[in-house]
C-alpha cells in the first residue's frame, strides 16, 4: 500500500466507523466492538505511514482543488507522524475506558456519543496530516465542530453553556485572528505550503512577523494560550472520556501541535531565532504557565484542577517553540506525547472515582486509596509524569525543553520551568497525599470498590506507556529530531 493511499485511510476508516457505529444503537456490544476495531485499523494504518515516513518518505494527496493555488492538501511529516500515532492510539485505550464509563454510569446517546468521537479522530487525522494552511484551517474548524455535541453530551443548563464558552471562544480565535494569518501569509508570501525552513525571506518586515505570529499564537485557541483559555475549564461540564478526548487525544494537541507545525514550516527555525518579537511569545507563554499553575492550586474540583494543569502544560510546547531551536523543537513535539500519556492518566482516575465513588473534589478524598487503591497508584504515576520527574515520559520532554531554553541562553525561562514544577508537584501531591495519608471521612469499611474492569485496564495501558517513554524515550527523539533535521 501506497503511503499516500495509508494517508487518505488515515481519514477514510474513522469516518466510516462513524457511519456503522450510527447504525449500531439497537446492539450495544457490536456498536462498541465497532469503535474498538476501527481505533486498532486506524491505528495500524498510522504505523505503517510512520515506518514510510521514517524512512524518507514525503507524501502528498490533493483532496479538492477548487481554491486556486491553495488546495485541500494532505501532506505527512515526522511532526504530523508523531501527533497521528499518539492521538490514534490514544483513541483505543479512551474507548475501551470509555466502554466502562458509559456503561458504569448508565449514560443516554451512547451511540451518538461514540459516532461523533469517530467524527473527532478523522478531523484529528486531517489536521495532523494537513499538507498546507488552508487544509489545516479547514480541519481545525472540522474538530470544533465535531466535538461540539461531546460536549454538550448530557444536554442541561450547564452542559449548553459550557458548550456556548467552548465554541464561543474557539470560533471567535479562529476566524477573528488564525484565518485572517492564514489569508496574510498567503499575500505576503505567495503561498500557503508547509516549506521546511519556512515561507519567509530575511527581507520580511519584522513588524509583520510579530503581527502574524501574535494572530496565529492566539488565533489557535485550541493552544490554551492565555487569556483565550476558558474555554478549556468550561468544557468540563462532559463526561470524563470527552475531557481525556479534549486534554490528551484530539483537540488541545490539535492546538499546539499546530503552533509547532506553523513555526517550523511557514516561520522557519532559523528565520524566527532572528525575530526579536519571539521574545515577547516566550513572556506569553511563560505567564500561561505560571498563573495557570496558581490557579490550579484553588481548585477543590478535581477536573477543574487538571484542566487549569493543561492550561499551564500546554505552554510549556509553546514555549518551547518561541524559543526557535532544535531542542526547543523536539522537546515540544515530545511533550505533545508525554503529556498526553501522562494528563489523560488523571482524568482517567478523575472519571474512575466518579463512577466507583460518586465524588468530584479534592476534599472528599480523604482515605479513598484504600479502597481505590489501583487507581490511585494510578493517578501518583501520571502526576510524577506532569511535574517532570524520572522514570516517566514526562522528564524526558521537559529535560528536551529545558536544554532548548539553555541553547537559547534564556536563564530567565529555566527558572519558569524549575517554578512551575514546584507548582505542579504543589497541586497534584496533595491529591495523593489526602488519598493515601488522610483518614477516610466514612465510618466502617469502605462502601466502594475500584472502578469496571475496562476502566482500569485503560489506567495500566496509560501508565505503561509513561514509563515506556522514559525507558525507550531515544527511537522517539532521533525521529523528532527529523523535523528540525537532528540536533
Amino acid at each position: 500500500m501506497t503511503p499516500e493511499t495509508l494517508m487518505v485511510l488515515t481519514l477514510a476508516v474513522p469516518l466510516a466507523g462513524a457511519a456503522v457505529i450510527s447504525l449500531l444503537d439497537r446492539s450495544p456490544n457490536v456498536r462498541e466492538a465497532a469503535t474498538l476495531l476501527t481505533a486498532v485499523v486506524l491505528f495500524a494504518l498510522n504505523i505503517a505511514l510512520a515506518a514510510d515516513v521514517l524512512a524518507g518518505a514525503r507524501p502528498e494527496f490533493i483532496l479538492a482543488d477548487f481554491i486556486p493555488g491553495a488546495p485541500i492538501l494532505l501532506g505527512a511529516e515526522p511532526l504530523g507522524v508523531i501527533f497521528g500515532l499518539v492521538a490514534s492510539g490514544l483513541w483505543i485505550v479512551t474507548s475501551v475506558y470509555a466502554i466502562g464509563y458509559m456503561r458504569g454510569k448508565h449514560e443516554a446517546k451512547q451511540t451518538r456519543f461514540y459516532t461523533f468521537f469517530a467524527i473527532a479522530l478523522t478531523s484529528t487525522m486531517g489536521v495532523a496530516y494537513s499538507g498546507n494552511l488552508i487544509s489545516l484551517f479547514i480541519f481545525y474548524e472540522a474538530l470544533s465542530l465535531s466535538t461540539y455535541p461531546l460536549v454538550t453530551h448530557h444536554n442541561n443548563d450547564e452542559a449548553r453553556k459550557g458548550g456556548r464558552t467552548y465554541l464561543g471562544v474557539l470560533l471567535t480565535t479562529s476566524i477573528g485572528f488564525f484565518l485572517f494569518g492564514v489569508l496574510w501569509v498567503w499575500h505576503e508570501a505567495g503561498t500557503v505550503a508547509f516549506t521546511p525552513g519556512g515561507v519567509f525571506s530575511g527581507q520580511t518586515d519584522p513588524v509583520l512577523i510579530a503581527a502574524l505570529l501574535a494572530l496565529f499564537v492566539f488565533g489557535i485557541g485550541k493552544a490554551g494560550v492565555m487569556p483565550f483559555h476558558r474555554w478549556l475549564p468550561a468544557a468540563m461540564v462532559a463526561p470524563t472520556p470527552v475531557s481525556a478526548l479534549l486534554h490528551a487525544v484530539a483537540v488541545v494537541k490539535a492546538g499546539v501541535f499546530s503552533i509547532l507545525k506553523v513555526t517550523v514550516y511557514i516561520f522557519g527555525v532559523d528565520f524566527l531565532a532572528a525575530t526579536p518579537s519571539t521574545g515577547f511569545f516566550l513572556w506569553v507563554a511563560a505567564a500561561t504557565i505560571l498563573i495557570a499553575s496558581i490557579i490550579a492550586l484553588r481548585q477543590d474540583n478535581l477536573k477543574r484542577r487538571l484542566a487549569y494543569s493543561t492550561v499551564g502544560q500546554l505552554s510549556y510546547i509553546v514555549l518551547a517553540a518561541m524559543l526557535a531551536n532544535s531542542a526547543g523543537i523536539v522537546g515540544g513535539a515530545l511533550h505533545i506525547a508525554s503529556h498526553a500519556f501522562g494528563k489523560i492518566t488523571l482524568f482517567f482516575c478523575a472519571g474512575a472515582i466518579y463512577v466507583a465513588a460518586n465524588k468530584t473534589t479534592v476534599s472528599q478524598l480523604r482515605g479513598i486509596g484504600r479502597s481505590m487503591p489501583w487507581t490511585m497508584t494510578a493517578f501518583t504515576i501520571g502526576a510524577i509524569s506532569i511535574i517532570g520527574l524520572p522514570p516517566t515520559g514526562g522528564f524526558v520532554s521537559k529535560w528536551y525543553i529545558l536544554l532548548g531554553v539553555l541553547q537559547a541562553e534564556q536563564p530567565v525561562m529555566a527558572g519558569v520551568l524549575i517554578v512551575s514544577t514546584l507548582l505542579s508537584a504543589a497541586y497534584l501531591l496533595p491529591v495523593v497525599y489526602t488519598a493515601f495519608f488522610q483518614a477516610p471521612e466514612e465510618t466502617g469499611p469502605p462502601t466502594h470498590g475500584e472502578a469496571p474492569r475496562p476502566i482500569l485496564l485503560a489506567l495500566g495501558a496509560s501508565v505503561t506507556l509513561t514509563f515506556l517513554m522514559f525507558f525507550f524515550s531515544q527511537p522517539i527523539v532521533r525521529f523528532a529530531s527529523q523535523i528540525v533535521g537532528g540536533i
